[in-house]
């Protein structure tokens, strides 16, 4: 497999023992790429890029002068960075009046300024070399509201709109940029929830494709972005088996299935 054969890839929030970042990570390293991963984590980074053949060093998304560090050392390590991928998040879970200037602050430092950051630093990365790929993550509740995510909905959908402005102006310079939206995503993180009596249940239903996804679902889409096989730029790629066609569970929804699940066990 050597579809990246050839390109140096970035990749920013993959500290997480097996979340996306290290999915894809894995994933491109397979197909031939020379990766360096980053984040807040020194020990899961060494031993993920000790796995993969890889480089790591330490980043802070909200911090610009971070940022320039990362981009000059993967230069450093392998020469010219042709992929670079943000998916560093957080995907805070509060209701509209409980969430606190603090968090509100902290979500949009991380989704809003870092997404910023790390396009300016790479397009101009880039723009200096022989063209690339920057993919971002996005998340289908922008597109279908789900209860008490205001904050990390209003942040991710600020990042797209940031996305579109980054890839219209630097379309011309060969620079593809674009986002990927996954649903419910079955990874460690969310692996309490999940399985929960009857959580599943009540977005299974909302799923056309019958199931929720998967952190290799996001990295296949992350394959193609950052191929040379994509002609896509400025677009929020929806990887999350059609959700984005109907809607999120309501919390009453969500209750009731749980509910219904607890009381079948007795």
């Amino acid at each position: 497999m050597s579809r990246l054969k050839g390109k140096t890839a970035v990749i920013l929030g993959a500290a997480a023992k097996d979340n996306m970042g290290q999915i894809i990570a894995r994933r491109y390293a397979a197909e031939g790429a020379k990766v360096v991963i980053s984040g807040r984590k020194e020990n899961a980074l060494k031993e993920l890029a000790d796995e993969i053949g890889g480089a790591f060093t330490l980043c802070d998304i909200t911090s610009k002068e971070e940022v320039e560090a990362l981009a000059q050392f993967a230069q450093d390590q392998y020469g010219e960075v042709s992929i670079a991928i943000n998916c560093a998040g957080w995907g805070l879970l509060e209701k509209l009046q409980k969430t606190s200037e603090e968090q509100l602050n902290a979500v949009t430092a991380l989704h809003i300024n870092g997404t910023f950051f790390f396009l300016q630093v790479f397009t101009e990365h880039m723009s200096k070399g022989s063209a690339g790929s920057i993919i971002l993550t996005s998340s289908a509740s922008v597109y279908c509201t789900l209860y008490h995510h205001a904050a990390y909905i209003g942040s991710k959908a600020g990042a797209d709109a940031v996305m579109r402005c980054f890839a219209n102006e630097y379309g011309s310079k060969g620079i593809k940029i674009n986002a990927i939206a996954p649903g419910l995503t079955s990874t460690p993180m969310t692996e309490n929830e999940i399985n929960m009596p009857g959580l599943l249940d009540a977005f299974l239903k909302e799923y056309p494709m019958g199931r929720i996804g998967t952190t290799d679902d996001v990295a296949n889409a992350a394959l193609w972005l950052g191929s040379d096989e994509s002609f896509m730029s400025g677009q929020v790629l929806q990887i999350n088996g059609g959700l984005t066609l109907r809607r999120n569970p309501l919390p009453w929804e969500i209750n009731a299935s749980m509910k219904a699940a607890a009381e079948s066990d007795n």
